[in-house]
């Protein structure tokens, strides 16, 4: 016993002279600085677990994980047209997910990923080691999958060094009660469906679809390569903008799938050769196909989440609830609409242009772009601000830099505001739709000419319709038992009762008659005018809105002559009645509407009218009249330009001063319809020739046309033909369309019963004949 304790002191004596010595001295602050880290960050660590940083989500918390989805939108036949979203991200199964996709993003980001349980500790001393005594940063990095799944679950927030620390300590916490609760596989899973890839794109559906368009099970295995790469460092390795580096780091990755026996030597060799092809589909808000039917869309949603709840009782979120929208737009017709919609108005724009080269629309009425002015934001606002008219007059002249939209591409520009404005003043804008007669199912929707500088949608928004309104006159007129060869005296007058207006026609000839047939086919407004009167202007208001037209109409002679603003969609409405013998149709564009999990909460089918709008008869002559228009009237360009010989029925229409141009046009299965213009109405073509309808909207329409006869799938829309009216409606139809002098009275006697003046004629004529 006393050895022991005499042993002891000899070791104690020891170690105090030994501390003594410089060299030792150095060691006991190192060894103490270490143990006072170690007990700080395991003091910290304890402090985070215990919630003194903010909470941690429980193991329940956890086991109820759900990620904010977008909602996507779909096409007729299932493509992807776009999303809604905050964070744009589909759930994807990972049995939707190949195999070869989860070996790369595990052979790349974690290879013990199936031995640890959440934590690598053999990758902390490879980074301790490596990366912070040997300053080797290639040496990789120590977080696991799981630890990355935490860090997207719940990103930092604090980027201090002391706030990356305690968000480190989070990340392992979560990342041990997430291998708690959840297995393997379904980890993966959670973190595929997270994981950024940049460009506000997150998970592995997202992904696949903005490079490849493809759904994760279609893949190839060096895109689900590069797509793993990617996670390393999303734009450094974004094949758009750094095509080496991302192909570099593809091959990086299927290197690491051989070392770790996922793919063969003679696998990884026939695919690091490959060139990196992408497949990139950006659909955003103002770019992808049907921008202005999506925003379209998006407002009828938002209506209806407002109006319907999840099993929660509570309204669901367009933005983060994964809902399905399936809608009827043809994708393939879609893509024919917003071409020939491009197509033409790139040359009239150039037309205009050239049109108003040595002028301004404004030189002869300054007030146009003082208007202009002031319905800007940077008017608005400084005048908000207290400036003076003339000031802010003069910070329009003040030179900037401007995005300016042309056809060819987008250009920043240093012009000044005012320069900016008038520029923008002079562009021409257009509307396009179509639809099927029977049905009310939107095929196309085209709301403008750029959704990214110009959001009004000129599908919904009003015009003036000019003499495309002129078919809800003529019905009216044969509802109330006018026919198409009654005679009207195209002469000037003067309706003194309405402050002596005198309609006018569009070529300012007068003289002769018109029948109705031909009134209708050469767009003839004193005829217009005096079937309204016959008619009754209330009998009209009322006959447009039957025909869906839910104008506000006033009570003006005037809108014979189409002066009341409707929208495009409301006229392709009207005009499918006459196609569709008589009954209405309810325009729609969703076909169903379904939850994340592909449960169907909604769906929508075809309303048509019980009973008749119009009578038969009425429908009948009406199209029949209507092909006239097309055939030898205002729009017969369809047939001799355009070479279209299907059965076709339509009517274009040009407002005052040539203001807007109109062709709506229809077979027995389809109607579609153009508008175009500028944005004030002030601004337009100075010559009728120039600025009438069949020069200006006609075009669009008869491209799109033309196209769509080109594809035998459309052979129900181009080829379909109307019925052929009985032998009554034929001889209410047999008649010239304009006459120079009136017929003889027995002629004009008999007008209306044609098959007895033909009894009579037979008669005589036999005689003579013998």
């Amino acid at each position: 016993m006393h050895k022991n304790f005499n042993h002891i002191l000899l070791n104690i004596k020891c170690f105090l002279l030994f501390r003594k010595h410089p060299v030792a001295s150095f060691i006991s602050w190192i060894l103490m600085f270490f143990a006072i880290g170690i007990i700080s960050i395991v003091a910290v660590f304890l402090m985070v677990r215990l919630g003194f940083f903010g909470g941690l989500p429980t193991e329940e918390t956890l086991s109820g994980i759900e990620n904010n989805q977008a909602s996507d939108i779909y096409a007729a036949e299932g493509e992807y047209l776009g999303s809604y979203y905050f964070e744009n991200r589909t759930n994807v199964p990972l049995s939707n997910i190949p195999s070869y996709l989860i070996n790369a993003l595990v052979a790349t980001e974690d290879a013990r990923y199936y031995q640890h349980k959440g934590i690598d500790y053999k990758a902390w001393g490879r980074v301790f080691v490596k990366t912070l005594l040997m300053a080797d940063r290639s040496a990789g990095g120590g977080s696991t999958i799981t630890q990355q799944l935490a860090k997207n679950l719940y990103p930092r927030e604090n980027t201090t060094m002391s706030g990356i620390l305690i968000a480190k300590f989070k990340e392992v916490i979560i990342a041990r009660r997430l291998e708690r609760v959840y297995p393997k596989e379904k980890i993966l899973e959670l973190y595929l469906n997270t994981v950024s890839f940049g460009e506000n794109t997150f998970g592995i559906g997202k992904a696949a679809r903005r490079f490849f368009s493809t759904y994760p099970s279609q893949l190839t295995m060096e895109e689900a390569a590069m797509l793993v790469g990617m996670l390393k460092a999303t734009s450094a390795y974004n094949p758009r903008d750094n095509k080496d580096k991302a192909t570099a780091r593809r091959n990086t990755v299927l290197i690491q799938m051989n070392k770790y026996d996922y793919i063969s030597e003679n696998v990884l060799d026939s695919l690091v050769d490959l060139p990196l092809e992408l497949n990139y589909s950006r659909l955003t808000h103002n770019e992808g196909p049907a921008p202005y039917f999506r925003e379209e869309l998006r407002q009828f949603m938002l209506d209806w989440c407002k109006n319907n709840t999840n099993e929660a009782g509570e309204p669901y979120n367009l933005y983060t609830d994964g809902l399905k929208i399936y809608t009827t737009i043809d994708l393939k017709m879609q893509v024919l609409a917003e071409e020939a919609v491009n197509n033409h108005m790139q040359k009239l724009q150039k037309m205009f242009f050239r049109h108003w080269r040595s002028l301004e629309p404004w030189d002869r009425n300054p007030s146009i772009l003082s208007y202009a002015i002031k319905q800007t934001s940077r008017y608005q606002k400084l005048s908000e601000a207290g400036m003076d008219e003339e000031v802010i007059i003069d910070n329009f002249k003040d030179s900037s830099s401007f995005a300016l939209f042309t056809y060819d591409h987008y250009t920043d520009t240093s012009t000044t505001a005012m320069d900016s404005l008038e520029y923008y003043l002079k562009i021409l804008h257009a509307g396009f739709a179509a639809m099927e007669t029977k049905t009310g199912i939107i095929k196309s929707w085209v709301g403008g000419i750029d959704h990214k500088y110009f959001q009004y949608d000129h599908v919904t928004s009003k015009r003036q319709p000019g003499s495309v309104f002129k078919p809800v006159v003529y019905a009216t007129a044969l509802e109330k038992g006018k026919n198409p060869c009654n005679f009207y005296a195209n002469d000037s007058v003067v309706y003194e009762e309405y402050d002596n207006w005198t309609p006018a026609n569009a070529d300012y000839a007068y003289g002769g008659e018109y029948s109705m047939k031909g009134a209708l086919a050469n767009s003839v407004n004193t005829v217009a005018v005096k079937l309204l009167f016959e008619s009754g202007i209330p009998a009209v208001k009322q006959m447009a809105e039957n025909l869906g037209i839910q104008a506000d109409i006033p009570h003006e002679p005037s809108i014979a002559l189409g002066t009341a603003e409707v929208s495009l969609l409301e006229l392709l409405t009207a005009y499918s009645v006459f196609a569709n013998g008589g009954f209405s149709v309810t325009p729609y564009y969703v076909e169903r509407i379904e939850d994340s999990d592909g449960n169907v909460l909604e769906s929508y089918t075809p309303q048509r009218s019980a009973n008749r709008i119009i009578e038969e008869r009425t429908a009948v002559l009406m199209n029949e009249m209507l092909q006239h228009v097309v055939n030898v009237g205002t729009g017969s360009t369809l047939r001799s330009r355009y070479g279209l010989s299907q059965q076709i029925a339509g009517k274009t229409g040009t407002t005052q001063n040539q203001s807007d141009g109109w062709f709506i046009g229809y077979t027995p299965t389809l109607v579609a319809g153009a508008w175009v213009g500028a944005e004030i109405p002030s601004v337009h073509f100075r010559t009728l020739s120039l600025g009438q309808g069949s020069h200006t909207a006609l075009p669009i329409w008869a491209g799109f046309f033309r196209s769509l006869k080109q594809t035998s799938e459309y052979n129900r829309y181009t080829r379909a033909a109307f019925s052929v009216p009985a032998d009554s409606l034929w001889n209410l139809l047999d008649c010239e369309d304009f006459r120079e002098e009136e017929e003889n009275m027995f002629d004009e006697l008999f007008r209306n019963e044609r098959s007895l003046r033909d009894i009579i004629r037979d008669i005589f004529g036999r005689k003579k004949r013998d």
